[in-house]
């Protein structure tokens, strides 16, 4: 295990290369920063303030040019827990009806996923409800680069490490109905490279994409490239013979048994962790996750005096190979953070690293903090918080599960997309 220097904000890109890079997916000398986002409160905060919920309802599924776009662009810190789901929720508060609705319906698309992960955990990588379903198929990559749609679709991921929702469907579209690929080495292929990478809402929204979560695969033809990015198709080598020009002959795979835990949660107060702070001494450090980063950090927030540590898990990311991009936000989040606090940044395994030491922490709703927690000494176990807390009952289906929890869903249908904001 060691001990890393605090990164630098206006450094973070090489600070990654040099103590992070052979973790990273392009290795050391292939990382570099996502040109689109900076890591940390300070830029999360920026970007909530600027977001502005009107015509959000119309404009979100918008691709291209990238100035029409309604999407927020939040999830990054959405994801990293520097923007807690309540307070985006709070923030849209008093914009148009309708595009509040939408808006604060994919909010909860977002918990949704999160509480099917919390329950589930790596099981979520089993089909919810039925068995992909397979397309025509045909040989080469699952997305031709040939394809202008699908070109501009992989530069963004690579440059950017972020895509807007409507992109994020052609991709698992493309992937799995038409080329007859595994949903799961897709998901994978996107997860290492996005900077919001989640494996609740990327795992969920790919089994809705796939019809594994309805048995109603997503069909990305043509028309949905004309209309939300016009102009593309004229570009594309392949205008005259497109191989999307109709949607995708593609029926609903085989029911399967149920994920053990979707359809009822035995112990909703251990998929959510407690209400309350679990006091069970005093503690010396706040242990951060990569769960949650921010300032309102429920444990940083309560013990301002303490200093914070974070451990790069080096067997974890070792297996994971994810990109620079994600690696440089997050020294972008503690550099940002060791601006107003004493932060401590460690490389190594987790119960090595901070074995002995008394922490203070906040829950977070994924199976690994179940299982490093529990070798670890927490002299504080503060709460997650969740926009709206797990009630047990049915995960099956949004629609269900809104119902049990609370808040309206801008639509009644069951939710197929990879859902970002």
């Amino acid at each position: 295990m060691t001990r890393l220097p605090v990164p630098d904000l206006d450094d973070a890109e090489r600070w990654t290369a040099e103590h992070l890079g052979d973790l990273a997916l392009e290795g050391a000398d292939g990382v570099r920063a996502s040109r689109r986002f900076t890591g940390g409160q300070t830029a999360a905060d920026a970007a909530l303030a600027g977001f502005d919920v009107r015509g959000y309802a119309s404009r979100r599924s918008a691709v291209l040019p990238e100035e029409d776009r309604g999407a927020s662009a939040l999830s990054p810190y959405i994801r990293h827990g520097l923007l807690p789901l309540p307070r985006v929720w709070d923030h849209v508060g008093g914009g148009p009806a309708r595009d509040v609705a939408k808006f604060r319906d994919e909010l909860l698309w977002q918990e949704y996923a999160r509480h099917v992960y919390a329950r589930v955990g790596r099981r979520i990588a089993a089909p919810l409800r039925r068995e992909p379903a397979v397309g025509r198929g045909w040989d080469g990559e699952p997305y031709p680069e040939a394809m202008a749609c699908m070109s501009a679709v992989r530069r963004e991921l690579v440059e950017d490490g972020w895509l807007v929702n409507q992109s994020r469907l052609w991709v698992a579209s493309q992937w799995t109905v038409r080329a007859g690929w595994d949903w799961r080495a897709g998901e994978r292929a996107l997860y290492r490279h996005l900077v919001d990478g989640s494996p609740a809402a990327n795992g969920v929204g790919w089994q809705w994409a796939v019809g594994a979560g309805t048995g109603k695969p997503y069909g990305f033809a043509r028309w949905q490239v004309e209309r939300r990015a016009p102009g593309l198709c004229a570009t594309c080598p392949l205008h005259r013979a497109c191989p999307i020009q109709e949607f995708p002959a593609a029926g609903s795979g085989p029911q399967v048994a149920p994920v053990p835990g979707l359809a009822a949660d035995p112990d909703p107060a251990t998929t959510a962790g407690p209400a309350a702070p679990v006091l069970r001494g005093e503690p010396e450090t706040v242990w951060l996750t990569a769960e949650s980063l921010g300032d309102a950090d429920p444990a940083l927030a309560a013990l301002p005096e303490l200093p914070a540590v974070f451990v790069f898990d080096e067997p974890l990311l070792a297996a994971l190979r994810l990109s620079g991009k994600r690696l440089v936000l997050l020294a972008e989040c503690l550099a940002d953070l060791a601006s107003r606090r004493e932060v401590e940044v460690h490389r190594g395994a987790v119960p090595a690293v901070l074995a002995g030491r008394r922490l203070a922490v906040t829950h977070a709703p994924v199976p690994g903090f179940r299982t490093r927690s529990a070798a670890l000494e927490i002299s504080a176990l503060h709460p997650w918080p969740w926009l709206r807390r797990p009630a047990g009952g049915s995960a099956r289906s949004f629609t269900a599960w809104v119902e049990r929890h609370g808040g309206t869903p801008a639509s009644g249908r069951p939710r197929r997309p990879a859902r970002r904001r």
